[in-house]
């Protein structure tokens, strides 16, 4: 049965168009290629078909109807599946809160992103299409994340609201662009007062300011919009009410066993939502975490070493935490593991047993689902955003390549390019914000590349 014409007419609703745009639109189809849609099976002849940003039509080819009018692209012996979500990144050259207090809600990493930062573009060329940038961990409550689209080509990104994604993505630059709260525990904020010196008082601190938080949103709905009767506002303590309300989902950095389960205490007694990021020992607590009702992101690193709360790490955690049960998804820590090899996590976690299928879903659908966001982003399905990967094979093989990364519909990364083929392979300019201007360097000079950009 070929795909009925209404599915290309719903793309065309959900993407805010007039019903006769689609006529003046140019789809483009990607024909005979192994399709790894994540929601729903693999397909060994698939197509998929994007127009105006957003995914039309995906499935097999004696299935899908390709519009007359489309570009078609010839994807024989190719991979495609999903662009990337990296519920963990800290690209961008950022910094958050400052050694002035431990918990700094008011604090946001978006007003440090440089969106010309060289890390973005690694991240395209590993597929990365959506990212969670964060502050770091050094302290209790480092600031507010940002929830970024990878629009970061040469001339797309001049602004860090040019990355943003907001609540409706068909009116942007309205409301609040997205993003959520980062927190940590353990070692990592402990230090000299202001700061905690043990767990105990880590958590004590913790506890402090959201009562807080709750007091001052108490005093905000007894006021009942009387401005006479409004507390003088306070952006931090409105932030943590933001997250008891579920308005925004709090990213918290835990390694020990322990550590985790004092995450866990102090989500339920608030009730934050939160996503356990990291997780080195979750497999000591995985039904815990599964009681919880909470997600993780982990972690998947290849080579030994780090701090000694990390020490028994393994890589079968992924597997553990699948196996009761536990939504997991994977992040890069960038640079902790380079995003541009990120899908080298989901082959590690397989190795160590978890499946295919859920290694897979964790580099792109589980983590949009930390996110908020899997209604957007995280699978190849019809009114999704047109966010995907050209591979050169299995997305689990150590010998494929990125080929290309489309964007909402635009090919952000071309491997075959030279400048991008510097970003995926490295080597001189490849880390370098700004062209290099050198005589006799061929292709140097002003106005002769992007690859800084």
């Amino acid at each position: 049965m070929k795909t009925p014409i209404f599915a290309l007419a719903c793309c065309v609703a959900i993407s805010g168009l007039a019903p006769g745009a689609w006529a003046q639109s140019t789809p483009t189809a990607f024909i005979n290629a192994k399709v790894i849609p994540i929601a729903g099976g693999e397909i060994p002849d698939g197509v998929v078909v994007i127009a105006e940003g957003r995914i039309v039509a995906v499935g097999p080819a004696k299935s899908v109807k390709v519009p007359a009018n489309a570009t078609t692209i010839d994807c024989t012996g190719k991979v495609i599946m999903p662009g990337l979500v990296d519920t963990h990144s800290h690209v961008g050259g950022i910094g958050g809160a400052d050694g002035s207090a431990p918990i700094q809600p008011d604090v946001r990493v978006l007003d440090s992103v440089n969106p010309f930062e060289p890390g973005f573009r690694r991240a395209l060329a590993g597929g990365i299409t959506t990212l969670n940038v964060m502050p770091g961990s050094g302290h209790l409550l480092s600031g507010q994340t940002i929830y970024l689209k990878n629009r970061a080509r040469a001339g797309q990104a001049k602004r860090i609201e040019d990355l943003f994604m907001w609540p409706d993505p068909l009116k942007p630059n309205q409301g609040t662009p997205l993003g959520g709260i980062k927190m940590a525990n353990g070692t990592n904020p402990q230090g000299a007062a202001p700061f905690p010196g043990t767990r105990g008082k880590a958590a004590a601190l913790v506890r402090e300011q959201y009562i807080k938080a709750q007091e001052y949103d108490a005093k905000i709905q007894r006021a009942g919009g009387d401005e006479a009767k409004m507390p003088a506002r306070d952006l931090g303590l409105e932030t943590l009410a933001q997250a008891m309300r579920g308005e925004k989902i709090v990213h918290h950095h835990t390694h020990r066993a322990d550590d985790i389960m004092t995450v866990l205490r102090l989500s339920k007694e608030f009730g934050f939502h939160v996503v356990l990021h990291h997780v080195s020992e979750a497999w000591k607590v995985a039904g815990e975490i599964k009681q919880a009702g909470a997600s993780c992101s982990v972690i998947v690193i290849d080579s030994p070493g780090g701090k000694l709360e990390a020490a028994e790490m393994t890589w079968a955690t992924g597997a553990i935490l699948e196996k009761a049960g536990v939504p997991v998804a994977f992040h890069t820590d960038d640079w902790i593991t380079d995003s541009r090899l990120f899908m080298r996590s989901a082959a590690i976690a397989v190795r160590a047993g978890m499946t295919r299928a859920g290694a897979l879903r964790a580099l792109t659908l589980t983590g949009a689902e930390e996110l908020d966001l899997a209604t957007r982003v995280g699978s190849l399905e019809a009114g999704k955003d047109a966010d995907l990967l050209v591979l050169s094979g299995d997305p689990l093989s150590v010998y494929t390549h990125v080929e290309q990364t489309w964007v909402e519909g635009q090919k952000i990364f071309d491997r075959s390019d030279e400048k991008d083929h510097l970003w995926a392979a490295g080597g001189y300019g490849a880390g370098n914000p700004q062209t290099p201007y050198l005589c006799c360097v061929a292709g140097a000079g002003v106005g002769s590349g992007d690859q800084g950009q």
